[in-house]
């Protein structure tokens, strides 16, 4: 049994890394309280972080039933739920999702939760598309997505899908690496 296995972690679940911290980050310096929804919560990270760094009232929502198990454990309400299904019109101030965003070829995908986790399809917004389409309805009036986009997606090609859903970008973080730079946009309608 490795360390991770030893403090309750699965290889089935997605990690904190460079970009969960980065997102967190950047929420946590814009969010007061409010009720907050983080898509797509891998191991809670991101949504434990918004909980004890601010006022607001968190929930989580992972496909992946490990991730719903290894948040839960971690103290972060969260659901098994594909995007912002489950929830109401207008339910929530803020929306936070890093999602799976490296471009994947078809041929070499190897279908388990892991790259469930990682893998945005060809053009790595397999995920984002679909989140962008129908994250507008579940947001409050004057509510704010918090959306972290890879250069290897293309933060551009991003922004103008999120245009065509009505919503206005804004960089609001960003940190580089040798091989991406990762870009936390800020969208609002």
């Amino acid at each position: 049994m490795d360390l991770r296995e030893q403090r309750g972690e699965t290889t089935d679940v997605y990690q904190p890394a460079e970009d969960s911290q980065l997102l967190a980050d950047a929420v946590c310096d814009r969010v007061a309280d409010g009720l907050v929804l983080e898509v797509g919560t891998g191991s809670g990270y991101v949504a434990g972080r918004i909980a004890e760094e601010t006022n607001a009232q968190v929930v989580a929502t992972d496909l992946n039933p490990h991730a719903v198990r290894q948040a839960r454990d971690e103290g972060v309400e969260a659901i098994r739920a594909d995007l912002v299904s489950p929830f109401a019109n207008d339910s929530f101030d803020a929306v936070a999702f890093n999602p799976p965003y490296l471009p994947t070829d078809p041929d070499n995908e190897w279908d388990d939760w892991m790259e469930r986790a990682l893998s945005g399809g060809e053009d790595g917004r397999a995920v984002i598309d679909p989140f962008l389409e129908t994250v507008g309805r579940v947001l409050a009036p004057d509510g704010v997505v918090y959306l972290l986009v890879s250069s290897l997606t293309g933060v551009d090609e991003v922004v103008e899908r999120a245009g065509e859903h009505g919503f206005s970008a804004v960089a609001i973080a960003e940190e580089s690496f040798p091989f991406e730079t990762l870009t936390v946009l800020e969208l609002v309608r």
